[in-house]
């Protein structure tokens, strides 16, 4: 594990986290930050909206009773105004984003600032660790960690560290974040990995690093995941628009595969209604259209009974239905995109409009292998089964 040398004192590190109707876990999250294992100085900028509970006192009483900490108002109600409004009240050369509702590890800080004096990086992240507390919320956490459920991102399934295009969170060199401008406040979704693809165009590396876990707390109903996946499409899509270059069949499959079993669908039912009035070989061929909602859900079946191994029975049983709903939510969203008169015309000025160049050894490091919205809302599926 990185971590600064003996004989050089810790740099000072800015913290900045985003927060909205937190009530129930802001004073936990808080507590972990400041209680880190690290020994130089720290602030933690609290950028907190407009909330429907007691998360704007709980805040204040925490900046009271602590002069590391200081609340900064989101009028916007949307994280990338409140990651932005946090950093130009922060002081310090690192900056480093942490959730509201997800808790970092003792040694986050030492490991981060560590890796980003290492390497060089601009960003440095780790995993995304997914823990639910219902058989729902189990589902969910054990989709996230699967290549089929949620894709093959380093920062959710793991893998070796180095180079990567987008990771969790983000500990940031505060030059590297305002030579590109910092976070694009149009991406109501998906800010973090536009951002990390603006980082990457300017020639800069995101690094990660399976020494790292946050927790992370899913989704716990149908309804919750189904808005989330459907709005993270959207702005994926969005995403793919001003960026053509980050179109990828992970991306296109899940709107693939959910536009074939809309269509199979509204296929097999005028089948279904046109048989018994006009039994013709058209009706006949229009029957065939089930094929494909069939088929998706045999092939949904059959990966989630080996992914669900061990898992308790009331787990296994809604893993196919969780996985189904990421998929063609996501897809569904992904089709849809976001209104015509939220979208932008062409990519944001800001910074170097070069291809981030492929992902390689860090530069000037050693070489290695709402919405309002929570992190983890630009979640992005795994390819489904046949795609």
């Amino acid at each position: 594990m990185a971590e600064p040398g003996p004989s050089t004192p810790p740099v000072p590190v800015s913290l900045v986290m985003p927060v909205l109707d937190e009530e129930l876990h802001l004073e936990q999250a808080v507590r972990r930050v400041l209680d880190q294992d690290y020994d130089g100085p720290i602030e933690l900028v609290l950028a907190v909206a407009p909330s429907s509970d007691r998360t704007a006192e709980i805040a204040e009483r925490l900046a009271a009773a602590d002069p590391r900490v200081r609340v900064v108002a989101n009028p916007a109600r949307r994280t990338p105004n409140a990651l932005n409004l946090a950093i130009a009240a922060a002081s310090h050369d690192y900056v480093v984003r942490v959730d509201a509702h997800g808790f970092i590890p003792p040694h986050y800080l030492r490991t981060v600032v560590g890796l980003l004096q290492e390497t060089g990086a601009a960003n440095v992240g780790g995993l995304m660790h997914a823990e639910g507390d219902t058989d729902f919320g189990r589902a969910v956490a054990r989709a996230m960690t699967s290549p089929l459920g949620i894709g093959s991102a380093s920062f959710h399934v793991g893998g070796q560290a180095g180079p990567a295009q987008t990771v969790y969170l983000g500990a940031f060199r505060r030059d590297a974040l305002e030579a590109v401008g910092g976070f694009d406040e149009h991406f109501w979704r998906a800010q973090d990995w536009e951002l990390n693809y603006r980082l990457r165009a300017a020639g800069e590396t995101i690094w990660f690093t399976p020494d790292l876990a946050v927790s992370y707390a899913p989704r716990r109903s149908p309804r919750a995941l189904a808005r989330q996946f459907h709005g993270s499409g959207r702005w994926r899509r969005e995403m793919v628009r001003l960026h053509p270059d980050t179109a990828s069949l992970r991306y296109l499959a899940p709107p693939i595969v959910t536009a074939a079993v809309a269509l199979g669908t509204a296929l097999g039912i005028a089948g279904l209604v046109a048989l018994p009035v006009a039994p013709t070989p058209v009706a006949v061929v229009l029957l065939l259209g089930w094929l494909a909602p069939v088929g998706y859900g045999l092939g949904v079946l059959a990966a989630t009974a080996a992914m669900g191994r061990g898992l308790p029975r009331g787990v296994r049983l809604r893993l196919p239905v969780v996985v189904a709903i990421m998929h063609l939510t996501w897809g569904a969203g992904f089709l849809r995109s976001i209104p015509r008169e939220r979208r932008r015309m062409r990519p944001r000025p800001q910074g170097p409009q070069r291809t981030p160049p492929p992902l390689g050894p860090s530069r000037g490091g050693p070489e290695r292998r709402n919405d309002p919205q929570r992190p983890g809302d630009d979640a992005a599926p795994g390819r489904p089964p046949g795609a």
